[in-house]
């Protein structure tokens, strides 16, 4: 490419960026620098004054809006009084599990210090999310939007939108995130939330154009709740579910449940006035409600009227609408290929593992366990004992691949797979609770959901021809979800409850996508900022 053709790309990417107002770099620059600083703050979200996590001052924190294949270099700076960490929710971290952010691969930063990401928005469009890994920081904030935006010559499969709208909905306590996190280490559950935040507010207002329309990038970054979304008197479009274009079909209501994100479109319509937009708990033993408007810009009426009604079905009903997103095989991933042209449906199995969780006493405590291992996070990061042959900080053997009888009990376990097995998990619910698992490092196919008990002859219900790629999927009260993954991410990746009070309590394990073969195709070296910590202090990388 000559400068002039190079010159042009960039006022191609600088014109689509200037509507989100991220062209703060030359738009032909692939990499893109931020400095964030953590800090405590006072807000009062639900009326009350609260200690809160801001990042640059913001709660939530700022939005990541970046092009595909962009580099990502982020100076964070810790000036809380405790350890923090970022974790990038579904971005791939492609051959980079050191960037993860989790406690399983990265010291955390210690107080008034700073550690330097680097990692790729490689080969992903879509809606993401970021927040803090560590103790029970993501009760008090540091969580954002991640919005990845496609490069000028990757056609997307709707029209541009006339604008884009974030919206970060999830539950919230009025209880402090130290205080929480106390009464879960002295063996107690959570409370129920006291209410549910749009965008860190109980009420926002987001203004568009009568007759245009607008993409709403819609997310999940609660605690433990699943909610409804809808809006008064229109529709949505799915277009989009965490980096996956979809079929688009149209809904009044779309059920998006801990972790998971979705993008729709929206045409406004109607009258020029002013519309409720409602996320509503759902599956839960009261209902909370949080309320957003959609202004008109040639409104001069308020919202009115009854608030638009959640859907009048539960499980069976969501279960069957989850069912119905579906992948768009005719539109372009973030390469100029066919997104289906990859047929995961044909591909062998080499490994299948069932994951029952439940609750399990332990000393006296309420824990979570998988398979019977309630996991626990050692002092040493398991990339770093894995990287320096520590003995004694994690199991391979610990944790088995399918259900057993018997009582649960604590370690570190970690399941061994290869590079490039093509594996099955299914995930077992046998609580009355909706759960929620995510898989770092990766996206998978969620082939199938159903109710009851997993049994071999469930497979044949499997969809192997049009399944979405996510990386997190719901599993219903008594039921199940199956997916598949391709491995082809090498390194150590953090399989997890996306409910934290969960996961911090043991609803965790690591996979280890290994291959006895060094190469920088297969994995990037360790990075030469790498913090130390635990048995890999005096360690050099």
């Amino acid at each position: 490419m000559d400068k002039k053709d190079n010159k042009v790309l960039g006022h191609l990417i600088c014109g689509i960026l200037a509507v989100f107002s991220v062209c703060d770099v030359k738009a032909d620059d692939p990499y893109r620098y931020y400095t964030w600083t953590v800090t405590y703050g006072t807000i009062s979200p639900l009326g009350v004054p609260q200690q809160v996590i801001l990042i640059n001052g913001q709660f939530p924190g700022p939005s990541l809006e970046v092009v595909t294949n962009n580099n990502i270099i982020l100076n964070l700076i810790n000036k809380l009084d405790q350890p923090f960490l970022l974790t990038w929710n579904g971005i791939k971290q492609r051959k980079n599990s050191w960037q993860d952010g989790v406690s399983g691969t990265n010291c955390p930063i210690p107080p008034n210090s700073n550690y330097t990401y680097k990692f790729q928005a490689k080969d992903q469009i879509g809606t993401f999310t970021y927040f803090p890994s560590t103790l029970f920081h993501k009760a008090a904030g540091g969580f954002g939007a991640f919005n990845i935006y496609q490069r000028p010559r990757i056609p997307i499969p709707y029209s541009w939108p006339d604008g884009d709208f974030t919206l970060l909905i999830g539950d919230w306590y009025k209880t402090s995130h130290k205080a929480l996190q106390g009464s879960l280490d002295s063996g107690k559950s959570l409370p129920f939330p006291d209410g549910i935040l749009i965008n860190g507010q109980v009420t926002t207002t987001f203004t568009g154009d009568q007759g245009k329309t607008y993409k709403f990038r819609v997310s999940n970054v609660g605690f433990s709740t699943s909610f409804n979304f809808r809006i008064q008197n229109h529709t949505m479009k799915l277009v989009e579910v965490e980096g996956s274009h979809t079929i688009q079909n149209v809904y009044d209501s779309l059920d998006v449940h801990v972790g998971q994100s979705v993008a729709v479109l929206v045409t406004l319509n109607q009258a020029p006035k002013d519309y409720y937009i409602v996320a509503s708990t759902r599956f839960s033993r009261s209902v909370l409600t949080a309320e957003a408007i959609l202004h008109y810009s040639n409104s001069h009426t308020p919202a009115s009227g009854p608030l638009p009604a959640p859907p009048k079905y539960g499980l069976h009903w969501s279960m069957l609408q989850a069912r119905t997103f579906r992948w768009n095989l005719t539109a372009n991933a973030a390469r100029p290929n066919p997104q289906g042209s990859y047929h995961y449906g044909k591909v062998p199995i080499t490994k299948r593992i069932v994951l029952a969780s439940s609750p399990a006493w332990i000393n006296g405590k309420q824990r979570y366990a998988v398979n019977r291992v309630s996991y626990i996070n050692p002092d040493t990061p398991l990339k770093l004992a894995d990287h320096f042959n520590i003995p004694g900080v994690f199991s391979e053997s610990t944790i088995q691949i399918q259900p057993s009888d018997g009582p649960a009990f604590v370690a570190t376990s970690v399941i061994l797979t290869s590079l490039h097995d093509f594996i099955e998990i299914v995930f077992q619910n046998t609580e009355n609770t909706m759960q929620s698992w995510h898989l770092d490092g990766y996206d998978f196919w969620v082939v199938g959901y159903g109710s009851g008990q997993w049994t071999e002859a469930k497979r044949r219900t499997y969809n192997l021809v049009d399944a979405l790629t996510r990386h997190t999927a719901q599993v219903y009260p008594k039921s199940w979800t199956a997916i598949l993954v391709s491995l082809d991410n090498q390194g150590m990746w953090n399989l997890r409850s996306a409910l934290w009070e969960r996961q911090y309590l043991g609803q965790q394990v690591y996979l280890k996508v290994w291959n006895p073969v060094h190469s920088l195709a297969n994995e990037y070296d360790i990075p030469s900022n790498v913090l130390l910590c635990g048995k890999a202090i005096g360690r050099h990388p």
